[in-house]
């Protein structure tokens, strides 16, 4: 497919799609993403040669990548419902006080350290579904809530679920991760404090963020610089799990040392630990599993995949045979959740924390609540499977790269990893789908390599959590079901932020190296 302004405007159309009703007409992901679906097919079939067997197989590519994720949906919502259940979400709401009196830091410890240490254990959604249940406890709006959780761990996604998205750009570009990390972490360290400062914005207005600055400030140059140390060190699995744990950490001995904590009455210590126990057990398996070789190796030993075949357009786009990623059913993010939910039900149980018919109550509301998240995220993966297959995203990406001067691209390069995680709600596939064509223009402009897929992967990484896909998961644990353009209408700008803040240090970094410096 020549790209022109007419092809190009074509490839991006689905997209337009999507957004306008989301964030033009707060439709529902679920709308807005079978809509952008039915334009994907069209133009597919219409201006870019696909064949029926073409979208055919691209859909079965997107059931299995949505398998994928709709597993840590379902084992979501079971958690979130069976705490909800056990009052589990009023005791941490009652209990926040007694750490901190200020809102403001209450935000924080839950909001930008609690959810980046989730993110560093499981990705897609899971850190949004966990934590926004209880900042709606603490009493913020749901749209709020939503919002704050996923700008608040946008920096850990590249190195956080065992740094898959930045394996995967070492594996698509042939380059080794000593050679991608540094600057990597260095661009992603950039983002901590902004995203910070947001949250502190959005949970206490600009005198919270003012009085809680300098702990913002300490936290973050300590979150980024273990984040870093350990990414350089060949650590880059654990780099965003430790660093969000050293900063909670931090974050608690200095307000015991400025005593900030409050004489607010909270629940006694023993209820406390017991309502508070699936978190507990969810971050142990959790890091069980990651961390002891020999049991995931056990768990990993059962796996399934599919074998899809050489695709073509009647145009000559040719998308390889491939084998996709496979499913690992035991040592899946969705399947460490089902596993806390069920040790969490006998200890509910067994304390007397469940009343009568509390099942039936858990499974109609994560059935109710599901359902359309479910239908949202097929129908957006299945807009990304479609295009990839069909040519359209990387001639969206070509024509971007083209169309910027050598000066100015590495400004651009953050927005492209945006765009591949917008449209897929993965920083892992944001990099297969753009590594390359990162690194080839790159190498034609004479510019850092390793700056550029630096920037590519810190884009993809700020921007997977405004993806329709994972905002859907985020609100499907707060009743925003069919809601979801209210959350997206504020998180994209204001996700942004550091998105800029990023693009404008790679533009910075790269006048000052020299082309090809």
């Amino acid at each position: 497919m020549p790209l022109n302004l007419l092809t190009w405007l074509l490839s991006f159309l689905p997209l337009v799609v999507v957004m306008v009703l989301m964030l033009g007409f707060r439709a529902s992901g679920k709308r807005a993403s079978a809509a952008g679906w039915v334009t994907a097919v069209l133009v597919s079939l219409l201006a870019f040669g696909g064949t029926w067997k073409l979208l055919a197989y691209a859909q079965v590519k997107a059931l299995w990548m949505s398998l994928d994720v709709l597993y840590i949906v379902w084992g979501a919502l079971l958690l979130y419902n069976l705490v909800h259940e056990a009052g589990a979400i009023q005791a941490i709401s009652t209990w926040l006080p007694s750490v901190s009196g200020d809102k403001a830091v209450q935000v924080l410890l839950v909001s930008w350290l609690m959810v980046s240490f989730l993110q560093g254990m499981g990705g897609f959604g899971v850190p949004m579904a966990v934590c926004a249940p209880i900042l709606v406890g603490m009493g913020y709006s749901p749209v709020l809530a939503v919002v704050m959780t996923a700008i608040g761990h946008a920096w850990a996604v590249n190195f956080g679920s065992m740094a898959t998205a930045f394996q995967a750009l070492t594996a698509v570009t042939g380059l080794s991760g000593a050679v991608l990390a540094p600057k990597a972490a260095i661009l992603l360290g950039l983002a901590i404090l902004p995203s910070g400062m947001i949250v502190a914005v959005l949970g206490s207005g600009w005198k919270g963020l003012w009085h809680t600055f300098p702990l913002l400030c300490v936290v973050s140059l300590v979150m980024g610089t273990v984040q870093y140390f350990l990414a350089v060190n060949g650590l880059w699995n654990l780099a965003a799990t430790t660093a969000s744990l050293a900063g909670l950490l931090v974050m608690l001995l200095l307000l015991r040392i400025s005593h900030s904590a409050s004489s607010a009455q909270s629940t006694s210590r023993p209820d406390l630990l017991v309502l508070i126990s699936p978190y507990l057990i969810l971050m142990l398996v959790g890091f069980a599993v990651i961390l002891i070789a020999p049991l995931n190796a056990f768990l990993s030993r059962t796996a399934f995949s599919l074998n899809l075949p050489e695709l073509s357009t009647q145009l000559g786009w040719v998308t390889a045979a491939e084998q996709t990623r496979p499913l690992h059913p035991f040592s899946h993010p969705g399947s460490i959740l089902v596993f806390t939910v069920l040790v969490s039900w006998l200890i509910y149980a067994r304390k007397g924390y469940l009343s009568e018919g509390a099942g039936r109550r858990i499974a109609g509301n994560v059935v109710k609540s599901a359902g359309d998240a479910s239908l949202g995220v097929i129908a957006m993966v299945g807009v990304a499977a479609v295009m990839t297959t069909s040519g359209m995203t990387n001639l969206l990406a070509r024509g971007l790269s083209q169309s910027i001067s050598t000066t100015l691209y590495p400004a651009m390069a953050p927005f492209i990893g945006v765009l591949g995680a917008f449209l897929t709600g993965s920083n892992n596939n944001s990099n297969v789908l753009f590594g390359v064509l990162q690194m080839e223009t790159a190498r034609l402009m004479g510019l850092d390599v390793p700056l550029i897929l630096a920037a590519q992967t810190a884009g993809g990484s700020l921007g997977s959590v405004m993806s329709p896909a994972k905002v859907i998961v985020g609100c499907s644990t707060v009743g925003l079901n069919q809601k979801e353009g209210l959350v997206m209408r504020r998180l994209v700008l204001l996700d942004l932020i550091p998105v800029v803040i990023v693009a404008a240090a790679a533009l910075i970094w790269s006048v000052l190296l020299g082309a090809g410096g």
